[in-house]
């Protein structure tokens, strides 16, 4: 390394104390750290109240927006906890459950008013039959071509899952790269003073 450039650079350099580029790197990392968890803790907030809508019958598509916009734009808001959680992580148990059952209690009542119906309809076509005779197949042919069958509910419509950036512009985000940098003129400071030491 050519020592007059070696001189002039340190000659800069030398004002800047390792210590110092040590504190705010430490500071930096510090408040990256903080600003990670406090990320984490806000999504696990916004995915309790999400369970809490779903188990209540509660505004769960609100709930949802808010949990999505924040894990999309804050870093460190993965919503599994570990490898082995159940995937997707965010599933409307509750919800589904009570459109399902919304869903059996309507074809109930249609079902019990069209029977209500072919009994009446086939005591009209045979008024002179008691139960049994020609009264059976007719109800039974009645209900068969009127009744009506649960729609399917698909329950991927009710499970959820958002991914977290990387990276994002929040304090996170900010305090991250400034300890990055903080650390790389660290690293060039501690580089130039171990050459300048040894070559002048």
């Amino acid at each position: 390394m050519d020592k007059k450039y070696l001189h002039h650079l340190w000659t800069y350099v030398r004002h800047i104390k390792v210590w110092q580029l040590l504190l705010v790197t430490l500071v930096f990392a510090s408040i990256s750290v903080v600003s990670l968890r406090s990320n984490n803790l806000t999504m696990v907030q916004l995915r309790d109240e999400v369970y809490a809508a779903d188990q209540s019958d509660g505004d769960v598509e609100g709930a949802l927006q808010r949990l999505r916009a924040f894990v999309y734009s804050h870093m460190n808001t993965k919503l599994a906890a570990d490898d082995n959680a159940v995937y997707p992580p965010i599933q409307l148990k509750y919800t589904y459950q009570r459109l399902k059952q919304a869903e059996q209690d309507r074809v109930k009542q249609v079902n019990e008013q069209i029977y209500t119906d072919a009994q009446a309809y086939c005591e009209g076509l045979y008024p002179g039959s008691f139960s049994g005779g020609p009264r059976v197949p007719c109800i039974e042919q009645y209900v068969s071509e009127r009744g009506v069958k649960e729609h399917a509910i698909p329950d991927a419509l009710y499970k959820f899952d958002f991914v977290s950036p990387t990276w994002s512009p929040d304090v996170a985000g900010f305090s991250l790269l400034a300890t990055v940098f903080s650390a790389l003129l660290l690293a060039v400071r501690i580089i130039i003073g171990y050459f300048a030491k040894k070559e002048l």
